[in-house]
């Protein structure tokens, strides 16, 4: 059976423990974790040629630093899994509120329980989670809050005068002593705060309230920041700027393929009550849409378009398909094309537009984004092949009238009206011959969308037609 662990200060002093600074501690974790091929960030998908080696040598140089980049990016996920990186355990003075290190500590209660009790006095084990702190820089955000204020109560409680290091209720940096201390939206924070970190990130201290207090703290210091922020509501102080070790700028996914597994990780869209079959082909549509958002002149680049957007659409479309499954009593859920257009709200709260996108519409963008994305990822599959016997059938006064909340079957009756459509769908394999009437309706009115987007054929209100109704 494993020793069990010291209990007092002797017992640790007796088993050889020695106490490493915290960024010693990541970087010896690190290394380790390097050496052995683990993943040191799982979760995270897209950043392993970019980001991730950028975060792997500013923990190895021991640098704090700053993630900066756009709204959805994964930059608070990256920080608390940073924890992962911290000892599954260490040895604190009991009672201590800012993580006294037993061999050496850095307060006076600490001090003086050593002083009392010497190698009796007692310690706890606390766990990487609480040696972990982070906090939300709002423009309220006080130097108390931060770093610590003077208690008065305190100070009257226990007879003491107030410049008496013991009379102190620490913030929140303190408490984070020996571990990580992270910092979101750090342009929000006042000036005059920023002014309060340059201490602790230069000479690794703290004062409090002006007192002959010197609190050397063990911190790692990390952030994370907006670009838009600078401009918008706040900027980081040069100064400041100059102490942080390094910034790394985080990015939306390179690729559509990354994003869909980003979506496909972080999507709730397994329900319980029926099963669910999402067509890879609607999963690069989503995808898609987002894409083309971050590239449309008409939204705003500067605040950007969050990956949650592709993650709330496709779970608002399987809620599209999941009430229309359950209306009519199907026993398969299978999102379609006409289920993103169910999903507009999904798009339009998601994207900040500029002055030409105001006169023309969140929904209308919405809808030109959806048509768009349906005819590229219709192009990835079958671009060339010949629709000119369906384009026929539209121009020679042909029309189909479809709800969102037609059925697989009578989506595919109609659609085997259109003379080609539903052999183009097999031919071009976004649904095999032996696929799901769902999956055959929903690849159908792929093909019909894109042919939309070539505005080879029209959609209206009430569903797809010749030419002259408007897209």
């Amino acid at each position: 059976m494993p020793s069990p662990q010291p209990s007092t200060v002797g017992e640790l002093k007796a088993s050889g423990y020695r106490t490493l600074p915290v960024k010693d501690e990541l970087r010896k974790n690190l290394v380790r974790k390097l050496r052995e091929g683990e993943d040191l960030f799982p979760g995270i998908v897209g950043y392993d040629d970019t980001v991730v080696p950028q975060l792997v040598n500013a923990v190895l140089a021991r640098h704090d630093f700053i993630l900066l980049g756009l709204r959805g990016q994964a930059k608070s996920r990256i920080l608390r899994q940073l924890a992962d990186l911290l000892d599954p355990e260490v040895p604190i003075l009991a009672g201590s509120e800012v993580n006294d290190d037993p061999l050496d500590p850095i307060s006076k209660q600490g001090r003086l329980l050593i002083e009392e009790m010497g190698d009796e006095a007692p310690l706890e084990w606390i766990t990487r989670e609480y040696r972990y702190v982070e906090k939300l820089a709002t423009p309220d955000v006080t130097i108390a809050d931060m770093i610590g204020d003077v208690d008065p109560i305190k100070a009257a409680r226990g007879g003491h005068i107030l410049a008496d290091e013991l009379t102190i209720h620490y913030g929140l940096l303190p408490r984070a002593n020996r571990g990580i201390f992270a910092i979101n939206e750090l342009p929000d924070l006042a000036g005059k705060i920023q002014v309060g970190l340059f201490n602790i990130l230069q000479e690794g201290d703290v004062q409090i309230k002006g007192y002959p207090i010197r609190l050397p703290l063990d911190v790692f210091m990390v952030f994370t920041a907006n670009p838009e922020d600078y401009t918008a509501r706040g900027k980081i102080i040069t100064p400041l700027k100059d102490r942080i070790g390094g910034e790394i700028r985080t990015h939306y996914p390179l690729e559509v393929e990354t994003g869909v597994a980003i979506t496909q990780q972080e999507a709730w869209v397994d329900r319980e009550d029926l099963p669910i079959q999402i067509p890879g082909f609607l999963q690069e549509v989503v995808e898609r849409v987002a894409f083309l958002a971050r590239e449309d002149g008409r939204i705003d680049q500067r605040s950007g378009v969050s990956q949650r957007l592709p993650i709330t659409l496709i779970e608002n479309v399987v809620s599209s398909a999941e009430r229309r499954a359950l209306l009519l009593g199907e026993d398969e859920v299978i999102p379609r094309i006409g289920d993103l257009y169910a999903a507009l709200p999904s798009i339009t709260g998601k994207m900040e537009l500029e002055y030409e996108g105001e006169l023309h519409g969140a929904e209308k963008i919405a809808r030109e984004l959806i048509s768009a994305a349906s005819a590229q990822a219709y192009a990835d599959r079958a671009g060339g092949a010949d629709v000119e016997e369906i384009v026929a059938y539209f121009e020679g006064g042909g029309a189909l009238q479809l709800s969102e909340d037609s059925s697989a079957d009578a989506c595919l009756e109609a659609f085997g009206l259109v003379p080609g459509l539903l052999d183009l769908v097999e031919w071009v394999s976004l649904a095999h011959s032996s696929a799901a009437a769902g999956v055959k309706a929903a690849a159908s009115e792929l093909v019909l969308e894109a042919l939309v987007a070539e505005r080879r054929i029209s959609r209206t209100e009430t569903g797809y037609s010749k030419p002259p109704f408007a897209v």
